[in-house]
């Protein structure tokens, strides 16, 4: 590594070799880069985003992974921050089709609501009802998890219907080939936030 010290400009590096000292200042480092963990907290350290723009459809009764609808992440430090995003529309065929939607971190839903008797722990905005199966649901979720770990850790959105009818994410409830259906994109977007 070298590097050059001057009245003008301070400490300059002219490497890519990260740097770890506490006492350099990174408003004086015109190359290479500053080590991850002399970073403050609340720097975001790195994003991951994934986006789909076709269609998935499933008439499983269990929640089923939407295909396409997943990004992993390995965060730097255990104590991380992961700020995960999600948007998406689904839809049903029908009007009883009671479509539901979840986030799993790994094998385990997070941001969802608490388990109360039979009903379903589940992501906010994630049930439609309509008598008109053109009816598409858009649906967005931002929150601050706490993965704990340094391994690759995957978010993924799941679906399913609970009355045997064909949940959509991505199209209307019928899918008509028509200019008044819509077909919508998709995203999982990933920040990795010092903590």
């Amino acid at each position: 590594m070298s590097f050059t010290i001057d009245g003008t400009n301070g400490l300059t590096f002219n490497d890519a070799t990260t740097q770890a000292s506490t006492a350099t200042n990174a408003s004086n480092i015109s190359s290479g880069t500053l080590g991850k963990a002399r970073l403050p907290t609340g720097s975001v350290l790195q994003v991951v985003s994934t986006s789909k723009t076709d269609v998935f459809s499933t008439t499983s009764s269990s929640f089923t992974d939407v295909t396409g609808l997943s990004a992993s992440i390995t965060p730097s430090n255990s104590s991380s921050k992961i700020l995960v995003m999600v948007s998406f529309c689904f839809s049903a065929n029908s009007g009883s089709g009671y479509p539901q939607t979840r986030i799993l971190r790994d094998s385990t839903a997070v941001y969802v609501g608490d388990a109360a008797g039979s009903r379903t722990p589940a992501l906010n905005l994630t049930y439609g009802y309509s008598q008109d199966s053109g009816f598409i649901t858009p649906a967005s979720a931002q929150f601050v998890d706490s993965p704990a770990t340094t391994s690759s850790t995957t978010y993924k959105i799941q679906a399913r219907n609970t009355a045997g009818n064909t949940v959509r994410i991505g199209a209307t409830g019928d899918d008509t080939n028509d200019q008044t259906r819509v077909r919508t994109a998709s995203s999982i977007v990933l920040m990795e936030i010092a903590a």
